[in-house]
């Protein structure tokens, strides 16, 4: 490559500047531009610079004024768009927009003032009102989106590099709400007849909803939608649901109260979801809420909360708690209704003796409908369930000792041998709910005292259904009470086991030794230990003497194994096996103690006075009656009693019944010993009673010792804090401490206690 030809390339033309605007040509001198040629650079000055014709700004404004005008009297436009545009644009160019802004906006204003004469006429149809209001508002819209597709270049340009200068849109808004909108009479009539339409539409007629839409949407777009549309909206919702929720509560059950207040508010949503400002959300549920169901809160729960809870209307509840959470304090007030109720309806069942029998599973049922209810329709909430638990607590113990008692009871009726109604699995889940009860119960002494006295009975008499079940009940107790409560129960159980033991080295020991004449008898012995189980009245009665030769040899093979100990025989507690013959074959009776040594006696005898079988057996009178009731009067009738009748007398006289039948082989004749009388339940609650007067003393004592002086009240509060039961006859008991020298009245000040040591 040549230098000449690199110069060539590198050189930088554009760099060369004029200041005068001359124009610099390169050129070749012959023009043909061969390597070698001579070059001329030639330079020239600017041809004139170009003028626009005169009057050329009011000609261009002239044809854009038309064409806005035929924009506005919606007529054809008499020029391109194309060239309208260009024209715009040659006028910015040419620093003419400020004035052509001010045109534009001027022929606007013209236009839009001309346009409010129809609403200022004399009142027409609102509806026909509002459509022509409508119509006008979307005609402006359309008309401004054309003028602004013409100006576009303006917008563009001018109004972006002047702040204070609004945009041709925002500047066609501005017109319409001060020249029309904010028109005081204009106004008015428009949002009347918004909330006319939507007046109607609450009240179930069907109205343009479209219509309302683009009316409200004129008014967000004008930016006067909360002043002139909302709060008068606001205040119309208002005064609509307060005479109606006041004229619904009087006419309507609360259920279908509920119903139209939900139906209310799915309405309202509907409104904002189809043409109701976003805005409004917040303050129009709130309207709606206070006025339907604020207001209307105690009425509501007093007028039908018990009613729903009593019929179980659990779609009614559910909604209840709804429509109650969207509502201060609604939840709270729900809550105290529902406690209130528990309380009232659970007294009910506690408080009545009559309904004695079916306490407990009427508290199970009751208890497990309140849960479904907390879960279910209250959302598992757990001030609610808090308040279930308190008020179950409250009226369970309105009636002090009786429902500790029947749970007791019930427990020992479902782990009876016999009852055939659960499945193990069934058996634990009942176990289970019963625990629940039992923790409510503030006189759990009073359970322990009546559960040891069954459980003694079904471990004695092998009436248990389940082994496991009773040590799952142990084991439940323990962990609610603790080891203290179970103890004694854990040692029946102990003592059972090792009766059971006992008694194989026993039948082992009757086999090798030379007792031929008692072969045909088979003894079971329980060896309990006194301080376990419950007390037992002694009874002495006569026993044949097979039996007491057998206790003879059970002592001494007893005590050779437990030297120092004392056997003490329980007759009121013990069973047998009779084999009866009768004329329609052999059978089995099952029966108590007292009622063998009566049937054994008819061996002897075909009849019997009621003084010789008494003079013979040594039973106590009342319980010789019964006895003998359950024997001549019962279903199974083995003896005849002459003369008949449900009473037993003193002069009645008593056969063996040759011709009893029955299909069993082996019958169980009902024990009376085992039936709870009276006065065994008086001594229970007596054992009970004592047993808490040896607790307070002892925790007075306790107290007393360990505070040295301690002024009334304070021991009163102490005393409630560690006994486990309601205290009762407090000022008593420390009368009685008092009595005895463990503590004394201070001298100086007779309400305050000192301990003596």
């Amino acid at each position: 490559m040549s230098h000449t030809e690199n110069d060539r390339k590198r050189a930088n033309f554009s760099a060369l500047s004029n200041s005068n605007g001359a124009i610099i040509k390169m050129t070749t001198a012959t023009g043909t531009g061969k390597p070698g040629d001579i070059k001329k650079i030639i330079i020239k000055n600017f041809r004139t610079k170009p003028t626009l014709p005169d009057n050329y700004q009011e000609r261009t404004w002239e044809k854009l004024r038309e064409a806005v005008i035929a924009i506005q009297l919606s007529k054809r436009i008499e020029y391109s768009l194309e060239e309208l545009y260009q024209a715009v644009e040659n006028m910015c160019s040419h620093k003419m927009d400020s004035q052509l802004y001010v045109n534009l906006t001027s022929l606007a204003e013209q236009h839009v003032k001309s346009n409010i004469t129809p609403f200022l006429a004399e009142s027409v149809d609102k509806l026909v009102y509002l459509k022509k209001m409508n119509d006008c508002w979307q005609s402006h819209c359309q008309q401004m989106i054309m003028i602004r597709s013409i100006f576009l270049y303006l917008d563009r340009t001018y109004v972006l590099q002047n702040p204070t200068v609004h945009s041709i849109w925002d500047m066609g808004l501005e017109l319409f709400r001060d020249h029309i909108a904010q028109n005081g009479l204009v106004q008015t009539r428009t949002v009347d007849g918004i909330l006319i339409l939507i007046e109607k539409e609450r009240h179930g007629e069907a109205v343009d909803r479209t219509l309302l839409k683009s009316l409200l949407r004129m008014l967000s777009d004008l930016q006067i939608y909360r002043e002139a549309f909302e709060q008068k909206f606001l205040v119309a919702t208002k005064h609509l649901y307060q005479s109606e929720g006041q004229a619904k509560m009087e006419e309507l059950d609360v259920p279908d109260y509920l119903q139209h207040v939900d139906k209310r508010l799915q309405e309202e949503n509907e409104r904002l979801l189809h043409y109701l400002d976003s805005c409004t959300k917040h303050q129009l549920i709130v309207t709606v809420e206070r006025q339907l169901i604020n207001e209307h809160i105690t009425g509501i729960l007093q007028k039908g909360l018990d009613q729903l809870l009593e019929e179980n209307r659990l779609a009614d509840l559910t909604l209840l708690y709804q429509l109650f959470s969207r509502v201060k304090n609604g939840t709270t007030e729900l809550c105290s209704h529902f406690n209130a109720y528990i309380k009232k309806k659970g007294r009910t069942i506690v408080i009545d003796p009559e309904k004695d029998k079916s306490m407990v599973q009427d508290l199970l049922d009751y208890k497990d409908k309140m849960d479904h209810i907390v879960n279910t329709c209250f959302e598992r909430n757990e001030k609610y369930a808090n308040s279930l638990r308190e008020a179950f607590e409250y009226f369970i113990n309105q009636r002090s000792n009786k429902p500790a008692e029947l749970i007791a009871k019930y427990v020992d009726m479902k782990l009876r041998a016999g009852n055939k109604e659960a499945t193990e699995e069934e058996l634990e889940q009942i176990l289970d709910k019963i625990m629940v009860q039992f923790r409510f119960i503030h006189g759990k002494d009073v359970f322990e005292a009546f559960y040891k006295k069954d459980l003694a009975k079904r471990l004695l008499v092998g009436k248990s259904a389940s082994v496991d079940a009773e040590k799952s009940m142990l084991s439940k107790l323990k962990q609610e009470c603790g080891g203290g409560f179970t103890s004694k129960l854990e040692g029946m159980f102990k003592d059972m086991e090792l009766s059971r033991d006992i008694n194989i080295a026993f039948k082992q020991s009757m086999q090798n030794a030379e007792h031929k004449d008692l072969q045909n008898i088979d003894l079971t012995v329980n060896i309990l230990t006194m301080g376990f189980w419950p007390t037992y009245p002694l009874m002495e009665v006569t026993l044949p003497p097979e039996l007491l030769q057998y206790q003879a040899i059970f002592n001494k093979f007893y005590l050779a194994k437990h030297s120092g100990r004392k056997l003490q025989w329980q007759p009121t507690l013990g069973h047998c096996v009779l084999k009866a013959q009768f004329d329609a074959g052999p059978k089995d009776l099952q029966v108590s103690l007292f009622q063998a040594l009566v049937l054994l006696l008819f061996n002897y005898n075909a009849i019997i006075m009621f003084e010789d079988i008494c003079a013979a057996v040594n039973i106590e009178t009342g319980e010789l009656k019964r006895t003998l009731q359950s024997l001549a009067c019962g279903k199974a009738r083995v003896l005849t009693k002459i003369p008949k009748g449900r009473e037993v007398e003193n002069t009645d006289k008593f056969q063996f019944n040759n011709e009893f039948t029955n299909k069993l082989f082996r019958i169980k004749i009902n024990q009376i010993q085992m039936k709870e009388t009276t006065e065994e339940q008086k001594a229970t609650e007596e054992r009970v009673y004592q047993d808490r007067q040896y607790q307070i003393d002892a925790a007075i004592v306790r107290i007393m010792k360990m505070r040295k002086t301690l002024s009334h009240n304070l021991l009163i509060t102490e005393l409630y804090k560690q006994l486990t039961f309601p205290p009762a006859d407090l000022k008593k008991r420390i009368e009685s401490l008092i009595d005895r020298d463990y503590m004394e009245r201070d001298k100086d000040n007779q309400n305050q206690y000192n301990y003596v040591a």
